[in-house]
């Protein structure tokens, strides 16, 4: 009776231990030289032809190759799945294969072929309408060059991780059924995978980002001295060293201009400006480098300026020099120009890493200084004005949290570049006006205004804004959003923006990825177009804070001045 018991029990794993198997060995070479799939290889085609279509901004031939290979592994990937569901059904003959193949080739190739010509036009039309010269280096045979190594690449690894998949399952087929197996050997390899690129790969780039952004922050820049003038941080008397600043610091306070400038600009006697910046190393925590810089500002007579503007600078802890020079100009120098750094990370790594960071930064400072501007005779205080790009108009919105708030929050705001992220800007975005585009709306219920162009603040009617958002129509910074993997966003429906050509469309995926390269790209555009602001803050500047007595014709000669 025992015998029995025990034989039902052992005899499904007896089955399993004594099935034929085929080893590893045997197997590997049929992995790694399989023939493609028939229905990967079309998709990947079709996928590889819609890469070509017009982006947000231009591409380097190169650039083009890879953009293009890694969205024809989206779609090898895609079809090859329907072809294994596909041969779940139906069998088809090495015969009707071949058939298949061929049909195959005489469709895509020609496709493929108008493809590539038609990219070199697109990618030339793209930076004519930037205004970029056309690119000598944009060349068909380095684009296909570089697409078919980086497919082989990706396709190598693909390879390599089923190679993986399978060995694992051949393990455990002695313990489980096939399909078990299988399924088991497929989680394995991709939480090890994850973890491999996560762990090791991701935390390690991360750890070297970290490293070098130190060692660039402890640096000076090219022809960045000490300033001799009591008004600038880490200048005689400051409570701020000179070699705590960092970097972006250090070029910050020393970055202003000259009295004899500002004079000859102003056409009357200037006042010598005042800057102030506290670096990571100037104090423990955020509310010290704030409560530091405020403390400053009293040491300087901030308070008795005719202009207070704070600064949220980027990841790096920079500040666009055209921007601050811009305020000092219009107001001959009787400004006082406020920054703190948080990090001495690249914007999209601190966005990555941790936002939290930026907003932070912005509320200590804007607390702090708001906390003293109270004590102020209330018809003696300044103009406070903010301004934030890129990340740094993300700590500006976390820091009031609705429009209501930052309207009332300061004399005027200016944000450049502001992030798919900032949660103020989407909501002003989704209640614009009916029939105003997402590029460029229209909110009727605040004093606040947005400007693909800076130019077109000039001519707006009706009172002044105290909020203006600039951004360019082809700045990836601003549309980027995960919904583009399955939804046709906004910029992409109906009037377009200046910069969005008529023959870019909408894919599910391969917009999504398209713009993703973007983003890698969107600081080295041309002044007005992708992540490049520049010296139209000037424009800005003038329709939130004009100086008494400010003209168009003023902008414009200011903008001669600073290059553009």
């Amino acid at each position: 009776m025992r015998k029995e018991l025990v034989a039902p029990a052992t005899a499904g794993l007896s089955a399993r231990i004594s099935r034929p198997r085929r080893p590893l060995e045997q197997v590997r070479p049929r992995i790694m030289r399989a023939p493609l799939s028939l229905t990967g290889a079309g998709l990947a085609a079709f996928f590889f032809c819609l890469a070509f279509t017009p982006s947000l901004l231009p591409r380097a031939g190169f650039l083009q190759g890879i953009v293009a290979a890694i969205t024809a592994a989206m779609g090898y990937a895609l079809g090859t799945a329907i072809g294994a569901l596909i041969r779940l059904r139906f069998r088809f003959s090495p015969r009707a294969v071949r058939l298949w193949w061929r049909i195959l080739a005489v469709l895509l190739l020609p496709m493929v072929a108008t493809c590539l010509v038609l990219g070199v036009r697109w990618q030339r039309e793209l930076r004519l309408r930037l205004g970029m010269a056309p690119a000598q280096e944009y060349d068909i045979v380095r684009t296909v060059g570089a697409s078919l190594l980086t497919f082989g690449l990706i396709l190598l690894i693909a390879r390599a991780l089923r190679l993986a998949t399978h060995g694992c399952a051949q393990v455990l087929r002695l313990i489980v059924p096939d399909r078990a197996a299988y399924c088991a050997g497929t989680v394995v390899v991709a939480v090890l995978s994850y973890s491999a690129f996560d762990g090791l790969l991701v935390a390690h780039l991360f750890t070297v980002a970290d490293r070098s952004a130190a060692v660039i922050n402890n640096g000076t820049g090219n022809g960045v001295h000490r300033p001799g003038s009591a008004l600038r941080s880490g200048g005689p008397r400051s409570l701020v060293a000179w070699d705590t600043l960092g970097r972006q610091g250090r070029s910050f306070v020393a970055g202003a201009p000259s009295r004899e400038q500002l004079t000859e600009f102003a056409g009357r006697p200037a006042s010598e400006p005042i800057r102030l910046y506290a670096g990571l190393a100037s104090a423990d925590t955020m509310r010290g480098r704030a409560e530091l810089v405020v403390r400053e500002m009293d040491r300087t007579g901030a308070f008795q300026r005719q202009v207070v503007a704070l600064f949220t600078p980027t990841g790096t802890g920079w500040v666009d020099n055209r921007v601050t020079r811009s305020l000092e100009y219009m107001y001959a120098g009787n400004t006082a120009l406020v920054s703190m750094q948080y990090s001495y990370l690249p914007s999209w790594i601190a966005f990555i890493g941790d936002r939290s960071e930026v907003a932070d930064a912005a509320s200590a400072l804007i607390t702090a200084v708001q906390r003293r501007f109270v004590t102020l005779p209330a018809g003696h205080r300044p103009k406070l004005l903010l301004f934030g790009e890129s990340l740094g108009t993300y700590g500006i919105e976390a820091t009031f949290g609705d429009a209501g708030a930052l309207v009332a929050g300061a004399d005027g705001v200016l944000m450049e570049g502001p992030t798919f992220a900032n949660p103020i800007h989407q909501r002003l975005t989704r209640g614009r006006a009916s029939g105003s585009p997402v590029w460029d709306p229209v909110y009727p219920g605040l004093p606040v205004d947005f400007a693909d162009t800076a130019t077109e603040l000039r001519d707006r009617p009706g009172p002044r804004p105290k909020v203006v958002y600039l951004q360019n129509s082809s700045d990836p910074i601003v549309w980027w959003n995960w919904s583009l993997l399955w939804k046709r966003p906004p910029w992409l429906r109906g009037e377009r923006g200046p910069d969005v050509m008529p023959s870019m469309h909408w894919f599910p995926w391969v917009t999504f990825w398209q713009t993703t390269c973007d983003l890698l790209f969107a600081n080295k555009a041309p002044t007005g177009h992708g992540h490049v602001y520049k010296s139209t803050t000037v424009d800005g500047w003038a329709a939130v804070a004009p100086p008494a007595g400010w003209t168009g014709s003023d902008t414009v000669r200011l903008r001669d001045r600073l290059g553009g």
